[in-house]
């Protein structure tokens, strides 16, 4: 075979190979990951900020997590935490009760990664004894159930279950992510869903997220 024709077949041979290659990174590249609703903007944000009401934090007397629902289901056998840890993951499979058995999480908070759902807690990004402090307790069962159970807002997010329990109810100027690339986003979160379900701030608590946001 003359010389040029055996270059040409080499050449067409690497082409091959190197298309197959690109073929099976396209193949076995991980799905993006989804996330939960976006917050407002930093510049929205403040302007929120600014129109909550201020005042001190209320007492924790009375409250009870049993008087904010949850989870409840929100499609066939899917309940809510069902739902954030199918949305938050990468190929997340459940079986015929809607319990993730398989998947991979990753933890906006502290940046882990995680493949067994029961290393992930669903943080309540507003706490709901820091709600019942900020307003909710004057709000009905059905107001406190639509809070807890909140989809729409960026209120529900999965995260490393023993970093959430050391937030636990504390608010920005107690405690933020660890993870520092997260705390604009998060602090937007935080006043989006304030903002909404007209919950007030305290003083400190305001003071923390407007150095937050203002650095975003």
């Amino acid at each position: 075979m003359p010389v040029g024709m055996i270059y040409a077949r080499r050449l067409a041979v690497l082409a091959t190979s190197a298309a197959l290659t690109v073929t099976g990174l396209l193949a076995t590249a991980p799905t993006a990951q989804a996330a939960m609703p976006t917050p407002v903007s930093a510049a929205t944000a403040r302007t929120y900020l600014a129109a909550l009401t201020v005042k001190a934090e209320g007492s924790s007397t009375g409250y009870s997590r049993d008087l904010f629902p949850h989870w409840i289901t929100q499609s066939g056998a899917c309940n809510t935490r069902e739902t954030v840890l199918k949305r938050d993951g990468v190929n997340v499979v459940t079986d015929s009760s809607c319990a993730s058995v398989s998947g991979s999480w990753y933890s906006e908070y502290d940046g882990a990664t995680w493949t067994v759902a029961s290393d992930l807690d669903i943080d309540h990004v507003v706490a709901l004894a820091e709600a019942w402090r900020s307003g909710a307790s004057s709000w009905t069962t059905s107001q406190r159930q639509a809070f807890a159970n909140d989809l729409t807002r960026p209120q529900l997010i999965a995260v490393t279950d023993n970093v959430n329990q050391a937030k636990s109810d504390l608010d920005p100027a107690e405690w933020l992510p660890p993870r520092t690339a997260y705390r604009c986003t998060y602090a937007r979160a935080w006043v989006h869903v304030k903002y909404h379900w007209n919950l007030s701030v305290d003083s400190a608590e305001k003071s923390a997220l407007q150095s937050v946001l203002n650095a975003c």
